[in-house]
């Protein structure tokens, strides 16, 4: 069979490498990388299962296909379980071994095209992560804004990215090897605002026992970073409005002006046209920031980027913590699919972190994801919803029971009369639920009923 399969293969115009043994496989998969291996379950030294896990172990993204005569439930679903990519029973014909080894191998290669654009968007765009319709449009207007000249206002909710979106602005443009100054106008105290972006000069006040340079001129050459520009002080917002018209700046206490070339990025959280009109915000300095404005999208606003932020923070602090943390189970994914998010990627992001640090498994479960995401439904947003073919009602609020029945238990430590009282149920009304259940309700199991 295998030389068979060796002639087919080559024929079929594949380079094809041929082992009769675990150990010689081994060898071979050490020695170079395979797009595809197909490998016997039951063999001299070993089984194709450790084929199987050498292979995934270095190069994930090859495909494997075991064949067997010796077909068992529970080998197909090891199989699967460590990442193989078929499971085919012999005796089998070439035209079926043709088509499964096509598929197999267009798999592998759109998961290395995959991660191929995916690390050419981090390289293009820093640490900004997301292939979602509206963080495309981010992307395009990053490049077409990036190696202009003029002012940009980032605005977006807390924790949408917005000092990464500068990162990535000034990473692209002519101004690259320059410095990136960042600063969050919010955490400087009004009195120093002034001396913290232009400086000031020995003697200028008590304290100032020699000249230093503020942010502006910090920043020459290169980029400077506003972040939550609304809350600078409208004294300032005057000084501010100036420099940037001027592109001249004064320390505090000289008498002569220090030209500067920075270019300002702003970022807010706030609707700065509103403040315009509120009179809190200058109108003459939010069009001199606003010549291009982006919009970073909140993260409920873009759920297909939630699976691949995971990944990406999954990988993050695995390598942080030299954990081996692989990802998370489809029940704790679905709970992070279905959270609203108030702070967006930095919450994300924390999550995350909470999560490996606190797991001892390879694969996350629940278990390990705050209270408001695992035991929450989503904010704003029902349990459930029916979609055209539509779905068993009673299974539905049967699951959701259960679920609640379980939290209860959880929140009293299997104390089954205080459970009752957290549903607001007597307790011969818990115990039949928790015994349709399966969860143990009988009553010669129950050592709290006296209580």
């Amino acid at each position: 069979m295998r030389e068979i399969l060796t002639i087919f293969l080559k024929k079929e115009g594949h380079d094809v490498t041929a082992c009769s043994a675990v150990a010689e496989a081994t060898a071979k998969i050490q020695e170079r990388e395979f797009e595809l291996v197909i490998t016997d379950l039951r063999m001299p030294d070993g089984t194709g299962l450790d084929v199987l896990r050498q292979v995934k172990e270095r190069r994930p993204e090859t495909q494997v296909i075991i064949v067997t005569a010796f077909a068992t439930m529970e080998n197909a679903v090891e199989a699967m379980r460590l990442g193989a990519y078929d499971y085919q029973l012999k005796p089998f014909k070439l035209n079926e071994i043709r088509l499964v080894v096509q598929n197999a191998l267009e798999k592998g290669a759109l998961i290395r095209e995959n991660r191929a654009l995916k690390k050419r968007l981090q390289q293009r765009q820093g640490a900004l992560v997301g292939k979602s319709a509206a963080m495309q449009r981010v992307y395009e207007l990053i490049d077409k804004v990036a190696k202009a000249k003029t002012n940009i206002i980032v605005a977006g909710e807390s924790g949408t990215g917005k000092e990464l979106v500068a990162r990535a602005i000034h990473e692209q443009s002519e101004r690259a090897k320059g410095p990136f100054i960042a600063v969050n106008c919010g955490a400087i105290p009004e009195t120093l605002v002034e001396s913290e972006f232009f400086g000031y000069k020995r003697g200028a006040f008590t304290g100032a026992v020699q000249d230093k340079e503020g942010l502006f001129e910090a920043a020459d050459g290169g980029t400077l970073f506003l972040d939550e520009v609304g809350e600078l002080p409208q004294s300032m917002q005057v000084k501010l409005l100036r420099a940037l018209q001027e592109r001249m700046i004064k320390r505090v206490g000289a008498t002569d002006q220090k030209a500067v070339d920075v270019r300002v990025i702003a970022a807010t959280n706030r609707d700065l046209a509103a403040e315009v009109k509120a009179g809190r915000f200058r109108e003459d300095l939010y069009y001199r920031l606003n010549v291009i404005a982006i919009r970073l999208p909140p993260l409920r606003e873009r759920k297909d980027d939630i699976a691949i932020l995971v990944e990406h923070f999954v990988q993050k602090f695995r390598a942080e913590q030299q954990k081996d943390v692989r990802g998370f189970s489809p029940d704790a994914l679905r709970l992070l699919l279905d959270h609203r998010f108030g702070g967006n990627v930095r919450e994300l992001e924390n999550i995350v972190e909470r999560a490996v640090t606190l797991s001892d498994a390879a694969i996350m479960g629940a278990n390990v994801l705050p209270g408001e995401v695992s035991h929450a439904a989503p904010s704003g947003a029902p349990f459930v919803s029916i979609d055209d073919a539509g779905f068993s009602l009673e299974k539905t609020l049967d699951a959701m029971e259960r679920r609640l029945l379980e939290e209860a238990l959880a929140k009293t430590g299997g104390k089954k009369k205080k459970a009752a009282t957290l549903l607001g149920l007597t307790f011969r009304s818990l115990r039949y639920r928790l015994e349709k259940h399966g969860l143990g309700g009988g009553a010669a199991e129950e050592s709290d009923e006296s209580e």
